[in-house]
């Protein structure tokens, strides 16, 4: 990874294998349907740790930074994938000593599996430093307490597979428009099931042919129902 523009700060990107046309139990990704938090205490500092999805993480950081203007940090990672298959990851340590807080969560979110996610720790320092080392458990620790809350019974927002979300376009004859339509109503409850995604539509039209639904969704989701709803099928 290279150095970011600030000091404390890290950036890069990495290649994924079985992304592409990889079903989602090849990639052994997951992600977040919502945000989790958690809370944990260590010499008397405080860390709340906030994991959400990475479209939210920019906006939760400055969210965050109004929320607790009196606290002395608010450390963070991110994982986010591109559209060319590869990872951008990123760390910050806001002023911790280098390489002992957003590095730590960082590795933790890989070590996961999770991407398209965001942490965030703010921490409210307690009067006893912890040391490096300290700080480099301390900071995973309460992400990784966050990420347990994502699994507990009844959590409002959990783990699911991740998958790529992809767009194509499905078609059926006349007699079979209303088919259409209610498999793709399935599908999406399906898709919200497995991946935490529905499948979206995005246009529906009508041709000399019959029927052509422009949808969205998780990629292993849409491909099953283009093979069964495309020209020929």
């Amino acid at each position: 990874m290279s150095a970011g523009p600030n000091t404390g700060s890290r950036t890069g990107s990495r290649a994924v294998s079985g992304t592409g046309s990889s079903t989602v139990s090849r990639t052994g990704l997951r992600t977040l349907t919502g945000e989790v938090s958690a809370e944990t205490e260590e010499k008397k500092s405080r860390f709340l740790a906030f994991v959400v999805p990475h479209a939210r993480f920019a906006d939760r950081l400055a969210e965050l930074r109004t929320e607790h203007p009196k606290a002395n940090h608010h450390v963070t990672a991110f994982r986010a994938m591109r559209p060319d298959g590869r990872i951008e990851e990123g760390a910050k340590d806001d002023g911790e000593p280098s390489g002992t807080s957003g590095m730590p969560i960082l590795r933790l979110l890989i070590g996961e599996g999770v991407v398209d996610v965001g942490a965030i720790v703010v921490r409210y320092f307690g009067g006893t430093k912890l040391g490096t080392g300290g700080l480099a458990r301390a900071y995973p620790g309460a992400v990784k307490a966050a990420l347990a809350a994502a699994l507990a019974d009844g959590a409002g927002s959990r783990l699911q597979d991740w998958s790529r979300v992809t767009r194509t376009s499905l078609t059926a004859g006349f007699a079979r428009a209303s088919a259409l339509e209610q498999a793709i109503s399935l599908a999406s409850e399906a898709a919200v099931a497995e991946f935490g995604q529905p499948v979206q539509v995005l246009d529906r039209r009508f041709t000399e042919n019959g029927a052509v639904v422009d949808v969205e969704g998780p990629e292993h989701v849409v491909e099953t129902l283009l093979h069964d709803w495309s020209p020929g099928a």
